[in-house]
Protein backbone atom coordinates (compact mmCIF):
# COMPACT_ATOMS: atom_id res chain seq x y z
CA UNK A 1 0.00 0.00 0.00
CA UNK A 2 2.95 2.28 1.00
CA UNK A 3 4.49 1.75 -2.37
CA UNK A 4 1.21 2.29 -4.54
CA UNK A 5 0.98 5.65 -2.63
CA UNK A 6 4.18 6.46 -3.17
CA UNK A 7 3.72 5.95 -6.96
CA UNK A 8 0.96 7.40 -6.79
CA UNK A 9 2.40 11.07 -5.62
CA UNK A 10 5.50 10.46 -7.50
CA UNK A 11 3.31 10.17 -10.71
CA UNK A 12 1.21 13.65 -9.66
CA UNK A 13 4.71 15.07 -9.00
CA UNK A 14 6.03 14.13 -12.63
CA UNK A 15 3.27 15.55 -14.34
CA UNK A 16 2.83 18.32 -12.36
CA UNK A 17 6.24 19.25 -13.38
CA UNK A 18 6.04 18.73 -16.84
CA UNK A 19 3.01 20.72 -17.06
CA UNK A 20 4.80 24.02 -15.07
CA UNK A 21 7.52 23.52 -18.22
CA UNK A 22 4.75 23.34 -20.53
CA UNK A 23 3.22 26.65 -19.51
CA UNK A 24 6.73 28.30 -18.95
CA UNK A 25 7.04 27.34 -22.42
CA UNK A 26 4.09 28.88 -23.74
CA UNK A 27 4.70 32.14 -21.23
CA UNK A 28 8.34 32.38 -22.83
CA UNK A 29 7.02 32.49 -26.33
CA UNK A 30 4.58 35.21 -25.27
CA UNK A 31 6.93 37.26 -24.09
CA UNK A 32 9.32 36.51 -26.71
CA UNK A 33 6.59 37.82 -29.30
CA UNK A 34 5.41 40.89 -27.12
CA UNK A 35 9.51 41.51 -26.95
CA UNK A 36 9.64 40.96 -30.68
CA UNK A 37 7.01 43.70 -31.64
CA UNK A 38 8.11 46.20 -29.21
CA UNK A 39 11.38 46.04 -30.94
CA UNK A 40 9.52 46.33 -34.33
CA UNK A 41 7.98 49.45 -32.90
CA UNK A 42 11.17 50.91 -31.61
CA UNK A 43 12.75 50.47 -34.37
CA UNK A 44 10.09 52.57 -36.57
CA UNK A 45 11.30 55.84 -37.59
CA UNK A 46 8.74 58.99 -37.21
CA UNK A 47 7.26 60.89 -39.82
CA UNK A 48 5.78 63.69 -38.50
CA UNK A 49 3.37 65.87 -40.62
CA UNK A 50 3.64 69.22 -39.13
CA UNK A 51 0.19 71.73 -40.17
CA UNK A 52 -3.21 73.33 -39.85
CA UNK A 53 -6.29 72.05 -40.23
CA UNK A 54 -5.78 70.27 -43.34
CA UNK A 55 -3.32 68.27 -41.84
CA UNK A 56 -5.44 67.63 -38.26
CA UNK A 57 -8.30 66.61 -40.75
CA UNK A 58 -10.87 69.25 -40.29
CA UNK A 59 -14.55 67.81 -40.39
CA UNK A 60 -13.25 64.27 -40.67
CA UNK A 61 -13.06 61.32 -38.49
CA UNK A 62 -9.43 61.01 -37.77
CA UNK A 63 -8.60 58.06 -39.94
CA UNK A 64 -9.98 59.95 -42.86
CA UNK A 65 -7.49 62.36 -42.38
CA UNK A 66 -4.41 62.31 -45.34
CA UNK A 67 -1.93 61.31 -42.55
CA UNK A 68 -3.79 58.41 -41.15
CA UNK A 69 -4.11 57.29 -45.14
CA UNK A 70 -0.94 57.63 -45.79
CA UNK A 71 -0.13 55.60 -42.26
CA UNK A 72 -2.58 52.92 -43.05
CA UNK A 73 -0.30 52.72 -46.11
CA UNK A 74 2.76 52.66 -44.94
CA UNK A 75 1.81 49.78 -42.69
CA UNK A 76 0.21 47.77 -45.59
CA UNK A 77 3.52 47.69 -47.23
CA UNK A 78 5.04 46.86 -44.05
CA UNK A 79 7.78 49.68 -44.09
CA UNK A 80 9.67 50.52 -40.98
CA UNK A 81 8.22 54.20 -39.97
CA UNK A 82 5.13 55.84 -37.61
CA UNK A 83 3.04 58.50 -39.08
CA UNK A 84 2.40 61.65 -36.49
CA UNK A 85 -0.28 63.84 -37.06
CA UNK A 86 1.06 66.97 -35.13
CA UNK A 87 -1.93 69.26 -37.28
CA UNK A 88 -3.61 71.96 -35.25
CA UNK A 89 -6.41 74.20 -36.55
CA UNK A 90 -6.36 77.39 -37.41
CA UNK A 91 -2.05 77.27 -36.93
CA UNK A 92 -0.51 80.18 -38.60
CA UNK A 93 3.28 80.25 -39.45
CA UNK A 94 4.23 82.20 -36.06
CA UNK A 95 2.00 79.68 -34.26
CA UNK A 96 4.13 76.73 -35.52
CA UNK A 97 7.57 78.37 -34.55
CA UNK A 98 6.01 78.68 -31.14
CA UNK A 99 5.85 74.61 -30.83
CA UNK A 100 8.12 73.34 -33.15
CA UNK A 101 10.60 72.79 -30.36
CA UNK A 102 8.42 70.93 -28.27
CA UNK A 103 7.33 68.92 -31.48
CA UNK A 104 11.58 67.81 -31.83
CA UNK A 105 11.25 66.47 -28.52
CA UNK A 106 11.03 63.15 -30.30
CA UNK A 107 13.33 61.94 -33.49
CA UNK A 108 12.61 62.62 -36.77
CA UNK A 109 12.90 60.89 -40.32
CA UNK A 110 10.79 62.64 -42.72
CA UNK A 111 9.07 65.94 -41.62
CA UNK A 112 6.34 67.09 -43.89
CA UNK A 113 5.38 70.90 -43.52
CA UNK A 114 1.84 72.32 -44.36
CA UNK A 115 1.77 75.85 -42.67
CA UNK A 116 0.93 78.91 -44.30
CA UNK A 117 -2.76 78.55 -45.56
CA UNK A 118 -4.04 80.50 -42.06
CA UNK A 119 -1.82 83.03 -43.27
CA UNK A 120 -2.86 83.74 -46.21
CA UNK A 121 -6.25 83.82 -45.52
CA UNK A 122 -5.58 86.45 -42.61
CA UNK A 123 -3.68 88.45 -45.47
CA UNK A 124 -0.69 88.19 -43.36
CA UNK A 125 2.72 89.93 -45.03
CA UNK A 126 4.12 86.89 -47.24
CA UNK A 127 7.60 87.66 -45.69
CA UNK A 128 6.65 86.83 -42.88
CA UNK A 129 5.32 84.10 -43.68
CA UNK A 130 8.65 82.93 -45.08
CA UNK A 131 10.43 83.96 -42.08
CA UNK A 132 8.36 82.07 -39.65
CA UNK A 133 8.41 78.39 -42.22
CA UNK A 134 11.92 79.33 -43.14
CA UNK A 135 12.46 79.03 -39.24
CA UNK A 136 10.71 76.01 -38.55
CA UNK A 137 12.95 74.11 -41.63
CA UNK A 138 16.17 75.28 -40.15
CA UNK A 139 15.16 74.22 -36.38
CA UNK A 140 14.69 70.86 -38.18
CA UNK A 141 17.88 70.55 -40.25
CA UNK A 142 19.43 72.07 -37.11
CA UNK A 143 18.77 69.16 -34.49
CA UNK A 144 18.29 66.37 -37.40
CA UNK A 145 20.68 67.29 -39.90
CA UNK A 146 19.94 63.41 -41.29
CA UNK A 147 16.16 63.89 -41.62
CA UNK A 148 14.22 64.57 -45.12
CA UNK A 149 11.84 67.66 -45.25
CA UNK A 150 8.87 68.09 -47.69
CA UNK A 151 7.46 71.72 -47.93
CA UNK A 152 3.73 71.87 -48.98
CA UNK A 153 2.93 74.06 -50.89
CA UNK A 154 -0.83 76.08 -51.11
CA UNK A 155 -2.90 79.01 -52.66
CA UNK A 156 -4.97 81.33 -51.72
CA UNK A 157 -8.36 82.02 -53.79
CA UNK A 158 -7.87 85.26 -56.30
CA UNK A 159 -10.23 87.43 -54.04
CA UNK A 160 -7.52 88.38 -52.38
CA UNK A 161 -5.66 89.95 -54.60
CA UNK A 162 -3.57 89.22 -57.76
CA UNK A 163 -0.54 90.11 -56.79
CA UNK A 164 -0.49 89.09 -53.23
CA UNK A 165 -2.14 85.56 -54.20
CA UNK A 166 1.04 85.53 -56.94
CA UNK A 167 3.57 86.08 -53.56
CA UNK A 168 1.99 84.21 -51.87
CA UNK A 169 2.17 80.96 -54.09
CA UNK A 170 6.08 81.84 -55.21
CA UNK A 171 7.25 81.78 -51.47
CA UNK A 172 6.76 78.18 -51.31
CA UNK A 173 9.54 77.00 -54.12
CA UNK A 174 11.61 80.22 -52.99
CA UNK A 175 11.77 78.36 -49.23
CA UNK A 176 12.50 74.72 -51.02
CA UNK A 177 15.50 76.26 -53.03
CA UNK A 178 16.97 78.31 -50.32
CA UNK A 179 16.90 75.35 -48.09
CA UNK A 180 17.73 72.56 -50.69
CA UNK A 181 14.36 70.70 -49.83
CA UNK A 182 11.32 68.74 -51.10
CA UNK A 183 8.55 70.63 -52.83
CA UNK A 184 4.95 69.99 -53.00
CA UNK A 185 3.84 72.51 -55.34
CA UNK A 186 0.15 72.34 -54.53
CA UNK A 187 -1.21 69.55 -51.98
CA UNK A 188 -4.96 70.09 -52.76
CA UNK A 189 -4.42 69.87 -56.58
CA UNK A 190 -7.20 68.29 -57.72
CA UNK A 191 -9.31 69.16 -54.65
CA UNK A 192 -8.83 72.96 -53.96
CA UNK A 193 -11.76 74.72 -55.67
CA UNK A 194 -13.86 71.64 -56.74
CA UNK A 195 -17.45 71.96 -54.53
CA UNK A 196 -18.50 67.77 -54.78
CA UNK A 197 -14.24 67.21 -52.70
CA UNK A 198 -14.68 70.55 -50.07
CA UNK A 199 -16.61 70.38 -47.48
CA UNK A 200 -19.22 73.30 -47.49
CA UNK A 201 -17.18 75.56 -46.12
CA UNK A 202 -15.54 75.03 -49.43
CA UNK A 203 -11.98 75.15 -48.01
CA UNK A 204 -11.84 71.63 -46.43
CA UNK A 205 -11.54 68.31 -47.55
CA UNK A 206 -14.28 65.85 -47.55
CA UNK A 207 -13.21 62.19 -46.93
CA UNK A 208 -12.70 62.03 -50.86
CA UNK A 209 -11.24 65.07 -51.16
CA UNK A 210 -8.67 64.09 -48.61
CA UNK A 211 -7.76 60.53 -50.37
CA UNK A 212 -6.73 62.58 -53.12
CA UNK A 213 -4.83 64.97 -50.91
CA UNK A 214 -3.06 61.80 -49.56
CA UNK A 215 -2.28 60.66 -53.23
CA UNK A 216 -0.68 63.92 -53.78
CA UNK A 217 1.54 63.67 -50.98
CA UNK A 218 2.36 60.07 -50.98
CA UNK A 219 3.10 60.30 -54.61
CA UNK A 220 6.37 62.12 -53.38
CA UNK A 221 6.70 61.09 -50.36
CA UNK A 222 7.24 57.13 -51.68
CA UNK A 223 10.23 58.15 -53.54
CA UNK A 224 11.87 58.84 -50.01
CA UNK A 225 11.38 56.22 -48.03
Amino acid sequence: MKSAKLIGWMCLFFASSCGNKNGNAESGKKTDANVAVKSVETLKKNIIFFGNSLTAGYGLEQSEAFPALIGARIDSLRLPYRVINAGISGETSADGVSRIDWILQQPVSVFILELGANDGLRGLPPAESIRNLDTIIVRVKRKYPASKIILAGIQIPPSMGEKYSREFREMFPTLARKNDILLLPFILEGVGGIDSLNQKDGIHPTAQGDRIVAENVWTLLKTIL
